[in-house]
């Protein structure tokens, strides 16, 4: 007699941490849209964009190209949330073509901005800030996108990168200057990586790897520029900056 054995195929139903992932990650985005938004609506998006009061035509662009990458990053979440990894890939390429064009940017305003405040006795001092944000920004973007194909890496260096270039919008959020400032700018932009680590807790009983060493290594840089931005060599070089491009 023959027995034929037939067995189920059991499929099981997504893991609960990917339907968290989908909540969490597109929330966050939300989030750094609306602190983006409150640093810079009078300056920028509430004057007109187009029309807003912006010093030159490089800032105008800057300001276009990372609000463009804000808003990639909501519509990248978006997508995974509801399946079309397929847009989300192709998408990515975009991604990736401003990636590489931010920090450019990003350095060139950075300039500009040491050349029109020249007059400034902190000026020299401050161009640390912007040079650190992308020195942080340009190798987390690298390994997210070298682990493009590790969705769980992927998806934390995105947003810890993204982190990264937040303090400009948050340092210009409409509170009082009499205790807002740089330093409190760097605490409050570095309190964006704690809901992070607690929904890796949360979700996968340990800080990921991705997590962990993407916010040392982003919270080890906004500790020693400020002092590198006071010594003789920065001053110098941020002197020798300012006479080339001025």
């Amino acid at each position: 007699m023959a027995t034929t054995v037939v067995q189920s195929t059991y499929i099981p139903s997504p893991a609960p941490r990917r339907r968290y992932d989908r909540f969490f990650f597109s929330g966050m985005a939300f989030l750094i849209l609306l602190a983006v938004f409150v640093g810079f609506a009078r300056t920028y998006y509430l004057a007109g964009i187009f029309q807003a009061p912006l010093p030159n035509r490089l800032v105008h662009i800057h300001g276009a190209v990372f609000t463009c990458w804000i808003l990639l990053l909501i519509t990248q979440t978006l997508l995974v949330s509801a399946g079309r990894v397929d847009i989300h890939r192709r998408l990515g390429l975009i991604g990736f073509g401003l990636a590489c064009t931010m920090p450019v940017l990003a350095i060139l305003a950075a300039i500009d901005a040491l050349v029109r405040h020249a007059s400034r006795p902190s000026a020299r001092a401050f161009f640390v800030v912007p040079t650190f944000d992308i020195l942080a920004f340009a190798p987390l973007i690298f390994f997210a996108w070298r682990y493009r194909s590790v969705p769980a890496t992927h998806k934390r260096l995105i947003l810890i990168a993204t982190i990264a270039i937040l303090d400009a919008a948050v340092a210009r959020w409409p509170i009082h200057t009499s205790w807002w400032g740089l330093h409190p700018a760097e605490w409050t932009t570095a309190a964006f990586l704690v809901p992070l680590f607690a929904y890796d807790v949360f979700s996968i009983r340990k800080i990921h790897r991705a997590t962990l060493w993407g916010s040392l290594f982003l919270l080890f840089l906004h500790q020693i520029r400020g002092p590198i931005g006071q010594t003789s060599s920065w001053q110098a070089f941020a002197a020798w900056i300012q006479h080339a491009a001025g």
